[in-house]
């Protein structure tokens, strides 16, 4: 029996709505005896506030619900560790609902397709509209500024479909 990715991703929805939460990631990892699922999980409203999300009773009651559904259905064939977690303080950013939600948050991202000659850039989320996500790179840490070179303390837009990969970026 393979694996259906979208009928674990499904369960996962379902069992997060039916606590108030959400699914931030679903990951697969590994294979034969050392397959690992992990799962992360929000609460909607949350904002940017890392004290008003998910708590550890709620991953341990997710995880519990979240893996007898998927024994019982016989979901995941075969023996794997289930890992249920918050998605932390540098998060993944993957919906065009996450960076609207993390709108005024630093995030450091890199592009599938260079944008001025470069694909790794860090800086202040202002905005996504009409497709296009608007960074301030003034922000950005002295390390990243000498990556970006002349691109660093100046403002880009970048095609949200051309986003490969981003994380939060924590200010503490």
């Amino acid at each position: 029996m393979a694996l259906d990715v979208e009928r674990v991703r499904e369960i996962a929805d379902r069992v997060a709505a039916s606590s108030g939460l959400e699914i931030v990631d679903v990951e697969f990892l590994g294979g034969g005896k050392a397959r690992m699922l992990r799962v992360f999980l929000d609460k909607p409203g949350a904002g940017t506030d890392p004290l008003a999300g998910v708590t550890h009773e709620d991953c341990a009651k997710f995880s519990r619900e979240f893996g007898t559904i998927l024994d019982v259905e016989d979901v995941m064939p075969g023996a794997y560790t289930l890992e249920v977690s918050s998605p932390g303080l540098d998060r993944k950013l993957v919906k065009a609902a996450d960076f609207a939600r993390f709108t005024g948050s630093r995030v450091k991202l890199t592009t599938r397709q260079p944008v001025n000659n470069n694909r790794h850039f860090e800086g202040r989320l202002e905005k996504l509209e009409d497709g296009r996500l608007t960074l301030d790179l003034s922000v950005a840490s002295h390390k990243s500024r000498k990556k970006m070179g002349e691109a660093a303390g100046q403002k880009i837009e970048i095609e949200f479909a051309n986003v490969e990969k981003a994380n939060l970026v924590p200010e503490i």
